[in-house]
């Protein structure tokens, strides 16, 4: 995929966040950025850069017209990640139908031929009542319920997008029912989860329940390996493994992910396939996490992994409900209340930078 591209690219420092605007695109295309100061030149490309600085809490005028601009021919995207976890944002609040087609979503992700992301995130109007109705296509072109640290760079974006500050919370209609996300006076962003669904044919997964409604501790053959796991679905499914079966706690760094993660995401006990967490138990407040994510491999983190992982923790007796969850990309906050029996996931969501592409 040619692309010609136009980014805007905020950089912190520990005193102030500088907004650099870096222009790359074929010399047909004209620069929407001001005069700049500095060209540099590539046999098939020019990128062109030019910066101003603005204090860190503020949203700057330049930011707020690039997101809202909406010429012809052309995608207007701003790139954000939560944890590592990394995905284009797109403003479709003018059409319930995805400005791109999976086809065009898998490009886009690609990381050497595209922008490079774990998947496409969609702000569409809502539905039912919500705020917001919220799509994701992964980086293969499937589509997923529903994505925990997408949801938490949703809320950034909509944000910025609605020019909110401080305190607020909306309400999101995804495939995984009402989400209501708060951005918090931090900068970080709590996400009311809602209920954990443990009946082990809605998760879904084909191994028996074992624990009232719920497949606990399940065993799982792996290719002649035989792992204990428990089932959570978060909206989408996810199975929660502590090690292998008789073994000591398992230490997640040995993992070979790439090898392992595809069988669990396409083993015959799981017919939606699965997300899968690998998960070492540091104390009964702290888990360490490492995830195979359906549709996307590897990643950086998984807010609804957390999310189960925390959940199994509690039925499986190894943690309490409110843990610290180490992901490769950070670490997140997450909560099982008694009290409601919903699950809170508290997290950052970064601003990356701002771009365009033609269509």
């Amino acid at each position: 995929m040619a692309i010609a591209a136009t980014i805007s690219v905020p950089l912190t420092s520990p005193t102030r966040r500088a907004l650099n605007s870096v222009n790359l695109f074929r010399p047909s295309f004209r620069s929407i950025l001001p005069t700049p100061q500095r060209t540099f030149k590539y046999p098939n490309s020019r990128l062109v850069a030019s910066s101003m600085s603005t204090e860190a809490p503020v949203k700057t005028s330049s930011s707020a017209s690039f997101l809202h601009q909406r010429e012809s021919g052309f995608l207007h995207f701003a790139k954000y990640h939560g944890l590592g976890n990394d995905f284009v944002l797109i403003d479709n609040r003018d059409s319930s139908e995805p400005r791109i087609s999976p086809e065009k979503a898998v490009q886009l992700c690609d990381r050497n031929f595209g922008v490079g992301a774990d998947g496409v995130i969609f702000v569409l109007p809502g539905i039912n009542g919500t705020d917001y109705t919220m799509r994701i296509f992964n980086s293969d072109g499937s589509e997923p319920e529903m994505c925990g640290n997408g949801v938490r760079c949703f809320a950034k974006f909509v944000s910025q997008l609605e020019n909110l500050h401080g305190r607020h919370s909306f309400t999101i209609h995804t495939g995984a029912g009402l989400i209501v996300p708060e951005v918090l006076e931090d900068g970080n962003v709590r996400v009311d989860m809602g209920e954990p669904i443990l009946k082990a044919p809605d998760v879904p997964t084909k191994l028996p329940a074992n624990k009232d409604i719920a497949a606990v501790k399940s065993e799982l053959d792996v290719d002649g390996v035989v792992w204990n796991v428990t089932c959570v679905s978060m909206g989408n499914p996810h199975c929660v493994t502590f090690g292998r079966k008789g073994s000591q706690n398992l230490l997640v760094d040995e993992l070979k992910l790439a090898e392992i993660g595809p069988k669990f995401e396409h083993h015959e006990m799981f017919p939606a396939r699965t997300n899968t967490e690998f998960v070492e138990v540091l104390s009964d407040s702290h888990l360490k996490m490492r995830v195979w994510e359906r549709g996307a491999g590897a990643t950086l983190a998984c807010g609804t992994g957390a999310c189960a992982t925390v959940v199994a923790a509690v039925l499986e007796g190894r943690a309490g409900r409110n843990c610290t969850v180490d992901l490769p990309g950070g670490p997140l906050q997450i909560e099982w209340r008694e009290e409601d029996n919903h699950v809170y996931m508290t997290g950052s969501a970064e601003l990356v930078y701002y771009g365009s592409l033609p269509l």
